[in-house]
């Protein structure tokens, strides 16, 4: 008995850039796949230096997304201000198309709890980084509970990895948005490798998206190297989730190019060859084949795009570094909405330790 199920899978531009099929009609419109573009360099500089900055001890882990820009930038771009993104923890495009500052998600792998604080009011709602694997899955699911209550026409968005799907946070979450149609979209990076365990051996289904239909809704796959077939099918999801229409299930099929975090060595359980064979397919260099291709980008725009991307970033971790150091009671401020009675007093032992500790150092 074969368990193959026939999902549709969407390509427009193969590795080198070039149409491998017809394009849909937005597609036509060069400055929005040029600013996609932008964004996708953007993310990558900025992730470069994010791992820089951990391996010289100025952040904590990170979790780089090399590879894999494509899928968090056409999430974003596509998202309403009034949607709700609830996130794991290798969504660094989507927050930033979603004006989460760059120095925010620098104070968060930095353990500062302000790095959650978002100022942008198109992300005030949004929910932090999720490292716990697959509960955001269901949180996106409350949300989505509140909108449709409230009858608005907004959507929630969460994301995971593949290794996530094997979870059963992630298949809950599946079978209650199902349940009650509700207004969310799941997106799955399936980035080939959960931490060192890769996916042809982690599920035996033939696609992650299949999961959606023991939940009773829509899923399908899409080249995650191709920010169009992710934009264009993205954009479908959400507009029928908005609609009424019930949930939908993105497998995103993308590679991790990096380490899992700056925690972890690739080299230790995948080949050169196989790491190799990815970056000749990878998303940024794709798209901008297409665009070199079509006579709207070359290597003077590139080179101003670097310059103008780094500059970004540098100003960013300036911000971040000029922030300061939180003091040390704030570990305890946003745990509770209303402080407990019983842990007062450990509060207070825990600032009359503290102020024992600058009076040794002053003296």
């Amino acid at each position: 008995m074969s368990s193959r199920i026939d999902l549709s899978f969407t390509r427009y531009l193969d590795p080198e850039g070039r149409l491998v099929g017809e394009l849909p009609d937005w597609a036509d419109d060069f400055n929005l796949l040029t600013q996609l573009y932008r964004r996708m360099v953007l993310t990558r500089l900025f992730d470069q230096k994010a791992v820089a900055l951990q391996r010289t001890g100025r952040i904590g882990t990170y979790a780089p997304t090399l590879g894999q820009e494509a899928i968090g930038v056409a999430i974003g771009s596509l998202m309403h201000p009034e949607d709700v993104l609830v996130p794991y923890y290798r969504d660094t495009a989507v927050q930033l198309m979603r004006g989460v500052r760059m120095e925010e998600i620098l104070l968060y792998w930095g353990g500062d709890e302000r790095g959650s604080a978002f100022v942008d009011p198109a992300a005030r709602e949004d929910f932090p980084i999720c490292v716990p694997i697959a509960t955001q899955s269901l949180h996106a699911c409350g949300v989505a509970s509140a909108f449709k209550i409230r009858g608005e026409h907004r959507v929630a968005v969460t994301t995971c990895g593949d290794g996530a799907t094997s979870k059963g946070d992630f298949l809950e979450a599946l079978n209650v948005a199902g349940a009650w149609q509700l207004p969310v979209v799941f997106v799955v990076n399936n980035n080939q490798w959960a931490i060192s365990v890769p996916r042809r051996i982690q599920c035996g289904a033939p696609t992650l998206a299949q999961k959606a239909i023991g939940a009773g809704f829509h899923g399908e796959q899409v080249d995650g190297n191709d920010v169009i077939a992710v934009y264009d099918r993205v954009k479908a999801a959400l507009e029928r989730a908005r609609h009424g229409k019930g949930p939908a299930l993105l497998e995103c099929i993308s590679y991790r190019l990096g380490d899992h975090t700056t925690a972890d060595d690739a080299t230790r359980y995948r080949s050169a060859d196989e790491v190799k064979q990815a970056w000749m397919e990878e998303p940024v260099k794709r798209l901008q084949g297409y665009l070199a291709s079509h006579q709207v980008w070359d290597e003077g725009r590139e080179q101003a795009l670097i310059a103008d991307c780094q500059q970004q970033v540098q100003a960013a971790v300036d911000n971040f570094e000029a922030a300061g150091i939180q003091p040390v009671e704030s570990v305890l401020d946003h745990v509770y909405a209303r402080w407990p009675a019983a842990l007062g007093e450990q509060r207070e032992m825990l600032l009359e330790r503290v102020a024992r500790r600058e009076v040794q150092g002053h003296e």
